[in-house]
């Protein structure tokens, strides 16, 4: 399930000066944490829909599994060098690998009706419910 963490507006500010950001480089000092994705899920229509935010990547490094009602998506952010001879880094907040989710929504999902789109780093998955035959009363002989 979800972590609730309390948010600390100064925490970063004073992270970096009591790390000496003004001072020396800071390189990921120990923050290896991949962001979490964010994600909206609206039922409208007898179908899902889920716009998941995940900005930097290219749609082909995304990858949308449906299993019965479980669904989960996973992308890779891939870490092109730019740094030239004589750069250095002096600070870097990007983050550079895998993120990933999953989430049940309690209905089985029709997988040959999924439609998935992927446009200015928000990744629209419609979600068609999948069509239950309706309970059947059987006579007793």
């Amino acid at each position: 399930m979800a972590n609730v963490t309390r948010y600390d507006p100064f925490g970063e500010l004073f992270d970096d000066l009591f790390k000496g950001f003004l001072v020396r480089p800071v390189m990921n000092e120990g923050r290896d944490i991949a962001p979490r994705m964010k994600i909206d899920v609206t039922e409208q229509n007898g179908s899902f829909k889920v716009l998941a935010e995940i900005p930097g990547v290219k749609k082909e490094d995304i990858q949308v599994n449906v299993d019965g009602d479980q669904v989960s998506v996973t992308a890779e952010v891939k870490q092109e060098k730019d740094v030239k001879e004589g750069e250095r880094i002096v600070h870097s907040e990007r983050y550079y690998g895998k993120v990933a989710r999953a989430f049940r929504l309690g209905y089985e999902i029709d997988e040959a009706k999924v439609q998935a789109k992927y446009n200015d780093g928000v990744l629209e998955l419609v979600l068609p419910k999948k069509q239950t035959a309706a309970a059947k009363q059987i006579a007793i002989q």
